[in-house]
């Protein structure tokens, strides 16, 4: 689907505005525990960069992934777009170099906090 000159502007933007906060340490990302993918959460949204292959392969292709935490929506830029593809690799190089030291999480940990939020 052939997108036109306006939303990849805007596309191009989010990546951009997301490799700078991540550089400026303002987008805290985390590495999923067994995967190599890193997920952050900003604006109410998921972010998911992926796939689960080590950043080191360079032939797999890469991909951000965004979804509304109250929505069934969702934004999904590949490294093989043409004009949107090196943002993404810039951001995933970025992601990489912010979060390499940071701990192996599970997103989906049963916690003490979360139960209590929903548990009264």
């Amino acid at each position: 689907m052939a997108r036109d000159a306006a939303l990849t502007d805007r596309l191009r933007m989010l990546v951009a505005q997301l490799t700078s906060i991540t550089e400026e340490g303002e987008l805290h990302w985390e590495r999923q525990v067994g995967s190599a993918h890193r997920y952050a959460r900003w604006k109410n949204n998921l972010l998911i960069l992926g796939p689960s292959e080590a950043v080191s392969d360079a032939q797999i292709p890469r991909y951000l992934f965004i979804t509304p935490f109250d929505s069934p929506s969702y934004v999904e830029i590949n490294s093989d777009d043409e004009e949107l593809g090196q943002g993404v690799l810039r951001l995933v190089a970025t992601v990489e170099q912010a979060s390499k030291s940071e701990p192996p999480t599970d997103p989906f940990a049963l916690t003490d906090d979360l139960l209590s939020r929903l548990i009264n």
